[in-house]
């Protein structure tokens, strides 16, 4: 199950990174860190006062001058229509309630979600009755905070955490999934022709079946039919605007892709080969790792690099620029000239079909045996490592538990040679695979 997701909201500078920063520091369960470094982090998935979620932080936006604050504001709320069950409305208790807060409060009370009204920078004992004023905004009784001094701080999440739905967000069934056609994501910087490749295999008529973020910078979904193969193109093409803001990665854009990405079951990452692997490059990268989706490397505008590249030395030099998809294949177009769009479809395609194989029980540990017999793995102090049983638990990715007698037996390079027989006897060479070592008499906890 997915779980809810809490956003943080405000306009720039009332402290929401700052807010964000001093829960990760606080003593809750921080489970794991999401694609991105610090800056541009989007959320982490946390649990707090026994209950999981995902906080959302919107302090990656930047500005660059006073004309683009309203864009700013706009993103996130757009992004707090779209990926938030309850919304953390930040504001600055030394400012005071600005015309900007006011215009953001009024447009949050209309998206009919959890609100919760924080007011930050109340840093010294006795100031609290500055927060009385922001009972102007209609947003209910606010929540005392300094995010510098930790003051309010779990007390604001907490009261968000309250206000979350109990159920966490459906997934689709099998049987749902085996119905709709597969999800193809389109992602790459700028200019790497995400648009040219699309319109080529849509034949230039684009069918919108629905709109993912509700603006037209956003994702769309389009039905594709090229040359019989049909599935359904979740495009991010054209998110990235020059100019509105300071950061190398619009926030807004790596937002969208991270959706897009998660919605996927195949991403297609798009390069340009006349130029170097960027830290755009790199943070997508992170984001498909950790995401654990199959993924093609298009090697796209080949036609402007093969007089002076060789495909194999280009295929060394993205594993070496981004190891975490280093199994990833690679397939080099020309979207321009039409060139090998049908190999990088049918390469999709087969890696959708490597993600979604199920291993029998019986094969499955037969295959675990003979690695275990071609490589014992050993032991510490007089203790002897065991491997009693593997199972597959899930699929895309293929999801494998090894149940043993004591997990810390088993070293991490004993551990990646299991997956890597894996991957040899079941052909998962391509796509991500995650094999989890747990004591036999936890279940599916150590």
């Amino acid at each position: 199950m997915t779980p809810r997701t809490i956003a943080i909201v405000g306009r720039p500078n009332v402290g929401k990174s700052s807010y964000f920063n001093a829960v990760i520091g606080r003593r809750i369960s921080i489970v794991e860190p999401t694609p991105g470094v610090t800056r541009d982090r989007i959320s982490i998935a946390v649990e707090f006062e026994g209950r999981a979620f995902d906080l959302m932080d919107t302090g990656g936006i930047g500005i660059v001058d006073e004309a683009m604050l309203g864009q700013d504001i706009e993103n996130q709320i757009e992004i707090a229509i779209h990926l938030a069950d309850v919304i953390i409305f930040l504001v600055d208790g030394k400012e005071g309630i600005t015309a900007l807060d006011a215009d953001v409060a009024r447009r949050l009370r209309r998206l009919n979600k959890p609100l919760v009204l924080g007011v930050n920078k109340i840093d010294h004992p006795g100031k609290e009755a500055l927060a009385n004023e922001f009972y102007g905004l209609a947003m209910g009784e606010p929540v005392v905070v300094s995010a510098l001094e930790g003051m309010g701080v779990m007390e604001l999440l907490g009261r968000a955490k309250d206000l979350l739905p109990n159920d966490p967000k459906r997934e689709e069934s099998d049987a749902e999934v085996e119905d709709r056609l597969i999800r193809i994501a389109f992602v790459g910087k700028r200019n790497v022709g995400k648009s040219t490749l699309l319109n080529q295999l849509s034949g230039g008529s684009r069918v919108i079946v629905s709109e993912i973020a509700g603006t037209t910078r956003d994702a769309v979904d389009v039905d594709v039919n090229f040359k019989g193969r049909r599935f359904t193109a979740i495009d991010t093409a054209g998110i990235m605007k020059k100019g509105k803001v300071s950061n190398s990665i619009d926030f807004y854009s790596q937002a969208r892709t991270e959706a897009a990405i998660r919605r996927a079951d195949v991403v297609l990452f798009l390069f340009d080969p006349t130029l170097d692997v960027s830290q755009v490059d790199k943070k997508i990268a992170r984001q498909l790792a950790d995401s654990a989706r199959p993924c093609v490397l298009v090697v796209n505008k080949w036609d402007l690099a093969r007089d002076q590249l060789q495909t194999g030395e280009f295929v060394e030099y993205l594993a070496a620029r981004l190891p975490g998809l280093h199994f990833s294949p690679v397939v080099f177009t020309s979207a321009l000239e039409g060139m090998n769009l049908d190999g990088a479809i049918d390469v999709a395609f087969d890696l959708h079909r490597q993600a979604s194989i199920r291993v029998g029980t019986g094969e499955l540990n037969r295959a675990i045996e003979a690695a275990v017999e071609r490589r014992k793995p050993g032991g510490r102090e007089g203790y002897k490592a065991k491997v009693f049983y593997a199972t597959q638990v899930d699929h895309t990715p293929p999801t494998f538990i090894v149940f043993v007698n004591d997990p810390s037996l088993f070293p991490a390079n004993y551990q990646r040679y299991i997956q890597n027989q894996l991957r040899d006897a079941f052909d998962f060479n391509e796509v991500p695979l995650n094999v989890f070592f747990r004591r036999r008499d936890s279940l599916y906890h150590d």
